[in-house]
């Protein structure tokens, strides 16, 4: 029998959608900070508010897009999170010092599969943090896109790095009930990462997470 697939969902804003991911048995919640550009933004104020109100198991997962490690352990400090998701590149000297300075907060860099380079950038950074995240967002436009697209990528890439990793890999981009089953066989992640998928007019979707919940178990 194969592992589950674990269930990220993504862009929470409010306590009840805090309450709905996890009645449809979210594994992780993502709480979006600061960004360049995409959805799902919300003040640290409430992200400070929201965290430590998730219960265990459930992880909590603070997207940043910093790049410096002195101001990503103190965005981490300030919202009380357990998991970092560094959505743009960070260098292995500040994937280092935050795991010296934040040795209980987990780190999962986002890598957005464009291309072979991709690859190449995830095989590389791999060792440094606890997990990958691949995404189809593109930090090589003048204003970056860091995630939150909607778009789906090349899976047959993000299976080369699921395959040569060495480390857990969630899957994101474009994900929806109708896809995530073929995206799981395409790709074998240890979990799946939905924001937009589950979502309408911007707000959690309790039908929609109920279809992708149960596509995600089928698969």
């Amino acid at each position: 029998m194969s592992a589950r697939v674990r269930l990220k969902v993504c862009c929470i804003a409010s306590h009840g959608e805090v309450a709905l991911a996890v009645a449809h048995g979210a594994d992780a919640v993502g709480l979006v900070s600061a960004m360049p550009s995409g959805p799902g933004v919300i003040d640290e104020a409430l992200i400070a508010e929201l965290a430590p109100r998730v219960p265990p198991p459930v992880a909590t997962f603070l997207l940043t897009s910093g790049t410096d490690a002195a101001t990503i352990i103190a965005q981490a400090r300030r919202c009380a999170v357990n998991t970092l998701q560094l959505v743009d590149a960070v260098s292995p000297d500040a994937l280092v010092t935050l795991r010296a300075e934040l040795p209980a907060v987990r780190l999962v860099q986002v890598i957005h599969v464009l291309d072979d380079a991709s690859v190449r950038e995830a095989l590389e950074v791999a060792p440094l943090v606890d997990a990958l995240l691949l995404d189809s967002g593109n930090p090589r436009l003048a204003v970056k896109e860091l995630g939150g697209t909607g778009r789906v990528h090349d899976w047959a890439l993000s299976r080369a790095i699921r395959d040569g990793a060495g480390v857990p890999v969630f899957l994101a981009g474009g994900l929806r009930a109708e896809n995530v089953g073929e995206a799981v066989a395409a790709v074998a992640p240890f979990g799946v990462d939905v924001c937009s998928g589950v979502r309408t007019g911007g707000h959690l979707d309790a039908a929609k997470l109920d279809a992708f919940a149960r596509a995600l178990a089928a698969s």
